[in-house]
């Protein structure tokens, strides 16, 4: 519960209301992470107030409606305390797009491979521009820049992988461009293998292979 600990983490400091909780989360983590939900803010509240580790009182105003306030309990400064200095283990995988993009690319020859590269390539790199900008904004605040740097390092490990993707698949898409032509020429070769797809596919593949 990685953002239900933020906002334990945010509450060290002093009680807040939620609205004072979702600024400070938005000033401290910055643009990389987006905003957070107020309403999901508000669910993360309830149950934070019903594990004891937030409770939660009423304060008067005299010109609005009342406000909640969160204060953190001697419970929650120890979950906090744990949380903060374990060491976080990935479990969400490295699952990304572009790796189910590859996977297509190839399957439909060099020429799509090469494609899909230099379009990625491209945005990969205006994806630094736009964070080399946010770096300069955020010079001033610490834990920002280190989540931008971070955003960058990220990027560049990206365009990385581009050039071992075009050294790696390269021969594979080759080998589908023969694929395809042959089933271009013979319909009935890939269904009687099972090696390639229908006439009509192939076809289609075909034009994303490079010419003979």
């Amino acid at each position: 519960m990685p953002l239900h600990h933020a906002v334990l983490a945010l509450l060290t400091q002093r009680p807040s209301h939620g609205y004072e909780l979702k600024a400070q989360f938005e000033e401290t983590i910055g643009p990389q992470w987006g905003g957070l939900n107020i309403g999901h803010l508000y669910q993360i509240l309830d149950r934070l107030v019903r594990d004891g580790y937030v409770t939660r009182s009423q304060v008067s105003q005299s010109d609005r409606p009342d406000k909640n306030l969160y204060t953190l309990t001697p419970a929650g400064s120890a979950e906090v305390g744990s949380w903060a200095t374990t060491a976080c283990v990935r479990t969400g995988g490295f699952r990304d797009e572009v790796f189910l993009k590859l996977l297509g690319a190839v399957s439909l020859g060099t020429r799509a491979l090469t494609t899909l590269v230099e379009s990625q390539r491209q945005t990969y790199l205006s994806e630094l521009a736009g964070l080399a900008q946010q770096r300069r904004a955020h010079n001033d605040d610490p834990l920002v820049a280190l989540l931008i740097d971070a955003a960058i390092a990220h990027t560049k490990a990206d365009l990385g992988l581009l050039d071992s993707a075009e050294r790696h698949l390269g021969p594979l898409a080759a080998v589908r461009n023969e694929q395809n032509r042959q089933q271009a020429v013979d319909p009935d070769r890939g269904r009687n293998t099972g090696t390639g797809t229908a006439g009509g596919e192939g076809q289609q593949s075909e034009a994303w292979s490079d010419s003979a």
